[in-house]
């Protein structure tokens, strides 16, 4: 008999002991047969050790490693894990410590992958359903309805990095990819490099994660009129263009591992963030580079030409 496939979930953790017994239970609610666990403690002083050692103990899908982060922040703790070659697995999900996994969330992300191409990039994501510290609703997050693709991805981020499964193909290729350069987030740079490289972003409008907001979550809510403001407050103030260009300039140093039409749009934006106004809004749609609404669509095309990108 054939033994299933087995998902590594790759789980950040800091100063989570508040939340974290509920997201590894329901990890281990999952109806896949073979989850193994990799958690990157970067160096919590609230009993989550404790916490991970006593799951640790008693895990009986796989293996459960605990490692110590790098202590720089948790995108160098997602990027060490992305870069560590030991991390198996025919899949590899990524976990925050606060958040609730429906019981399909693991094994509808495999279906999906499943039905790409073999050996093909794959990367699913999907929407959240927002909750409180409470548990108590709180709405979804943003539907996006156009086709993901490099062109969206160079300058936007659609899913949050709790919702994303990699089948093995793309793994590796991100795996290359964190060996070389850091970035501004790992969810969005999986968007990038994976898009960038021709792979397939299955995007699921049904959400399968409950996402905790609070006050100790480092990447909050994407919905509403106060998350419309700080959009356009990054935009104004230059956080949006500082963003662009340590992504362009981790871009630049996988360029080898882009498509060409990967690398075409690479340099259009590039073009874009460097010339004039007209040039960079004729760049802009020429590369066919674009957000996700005609309203972000608008405030993209004013960061052109007010030389924000």
């Amino acid at each position: 008999m054939t033994r299933a496939p087995t998902v590594a979930v790759l789980l950040a953790t800091y100063n989570g002991a508040s939340f974290l017994e509920e997201q590894l239970d329901s990890i281990a609610r999952q109806d896949l047969p073979f989850i193994d666990v990799w958690a990157s403690d970067d160096g919590s002083t609230d009993g989550t050790l404790e916490i991970l050692d006593a799951w640790r103990a008693r895990w009986c899908k796989g293996d459960f490693h605990v490692t110590a982060g790098p202590r720089q922040g948790y995108v160098e703790n997602f990027r060490r894990m992305m870069a560590m070659k030991s991390v198996d697995g025919a899949y590899i999900a990524f976990s925050d410590q606060d958040d609730v996994w429906d019981p399909n969330k693991l094994s509808y992300a495999v279906k999906k992958l499943d039905e790409v191409q073999p050996r093909a990039l794959a990367m699913y994501c999907g929407r959240t359903r927002l909750i409180g510290k409470d548990g108590a609703a709180r709405g979804l997050s943003p539907l996006f309805s156009r086709q993901p693709d490099f062109g969206n991805a160079i300058v936007q981020s659609i899913a949050g990095g709790n919702t994303i499964v990699l089948n093995r193909a793309a793994f590796d290729l991100v795996h290359e990819s964190c060996l070389r350069t850091s970035f501004v987030s790992h969810d969005w740079w999986c968007y990038q490099i994976i898009s960038g490289a021709g792979g397939t972003i299955i995007y699921d409008p049904m959400p399968r994660v409950s996402y905790r907001q609070h006050g100790g979550n480092l990447i909050g809510e994407n919905q509403g009129w106060v998350s419309r403001m700080k959009r356009l407050q990054a935009l104004a103030y230059g956080r949006f263009a500082d963003w662009n260009a340590v992504n362009v300039a981790a871009l630049d140093r996988c360029r080898d591992l882009l498509d060409e039409s990967g690398s075409q749009t690479l340099d259009g934006f590039k073009a874009a963030r460097k010339g004039g106004s007209l040039q960079s809004l004729r760049s802009l749609w020429t590369h066919r580079i674009h957000r996700q609404t005609p309203v972000s669509d608008v405030a993209l095309y004013l960061a052109a030409a007010f030389g924000r990108l």
